[in-house]
């Protein structure tokens, strides 16, 4: 059953003109845990709230405190099968646009060049203030001067870079922004924030006139990635689903395919003659 649904996907692919949406169990072979099981339920404490880090100094200095501690995971991370196989779709003229809701950049790591980070990227920091961009590990070596012992305490990797541990955050120690002092926040979506319009719209661009949509790896529990689903269905394109565990557009898919993601991915694409 799962090699006719494999060869199914191969005849899928080598249509070509497909825009694929990627999600947390792309990434998880990278030895990055995803925020969901199998069921869709998370798997660890619901993750910081856009209005809670805005609003609250601590909730500032518990998120910079986790994250500097678990980021050495998310620094190491290198592309997988899964990655390597959409850079391969890419380079056979495959792909119109890879949309990722992960923001570990592992895809453009791989080579993936044609590539939305719909929810950004961990890998940069922003100021809130005078919007400024720089690198994360410049942030990550003035916080690691200003905490070291943080680093000594025990801790549970979590998705993202996010690390659970017991600690005093009131101790931690913020690091504003190098030009105007501003609060400083990953340059990622978070929960409660609003994708920008242009991602967005760019995304649905692609869609329009697609042979197909093809979900990798995402359960698709949040909004900002089903919106695609729910597009896909209206327009008519095709919804191809490669995930482990169930999805929101299960009963909206032509084609499901239950596996790792970069080993049915990699068996679809030997078919493929493109």
């Amino acid at each position: 059953m799962l090699g006719e649904r494999v060869t199914a996907l191969g005849q899928v692919l080598e249509r070509g003109e497909l825009v694929v949406l990627t999600g947390a169990g792309v990434s998880t072979d990278s030895g990055i845990p995803a925020y969901r099981d199998e069921e869709g339920h998370w798997k660890q404490s619901a993750p910081m709230q856009f209005r809670d880090f805005t609003g609250s100094e601590l909730s500032r200095r518990r998120y910079w405190a986790r994250s500097m501690v678990g980021w050495a995971r998310m620094a190491r991370a290198e592309p997988n099968q899964a990655h390597r196989a959409l850079r391969e779709m890419e380079q056979r003229g495959l792909l119109r646009l890879l949309i990722t809701q992960n923001v570990d950049g592992l895809h453009s790591a791989a080579g993936s060049e044609n590539v939305i980070d719909l929810h950004g990227r961990i890998d940069r920091v922003v100021c809130l203030a005078c919007k400024t961009l720089s690198p994360r590990v410049e942030l990550q070596a003035r916080l690691v001067a200003d905490n070291p012992e943080f680093l000594e305490h025990a801790f549970v990797t979590r998705a993202d870079g996010d690390a659970e541990l017991n600690a005093d955050y009131e101790r931690f120690r913020l690091s504003a922004c190098s030009e105007c002092g501003g609060v400083l926040k990953p340059d990622v979506v978070f929960f409660g924030e609003n994708v920008p319009v242009s991602r967005v719209q760019q995304a649905m661009t692609a869609l329009e006139g697609a042979q197909a949509l093809l979900i990798a790896g995402s359960s698709l529990m949040v909004f900002s990635g089903f919106r695609f689903a729910r597009a896909a269905a209206r327009l008519g394109v095709p919804i191809v689903v490669v995930n482990l565990g169930k999805t929101r557009a299960d009963e909206l898919s032509a084609l499901r395919v239950a596996g790792n993601v970069g080993e049915v991915l990699e068996r679809a694409l030997r078919a493929v003659s493109v």
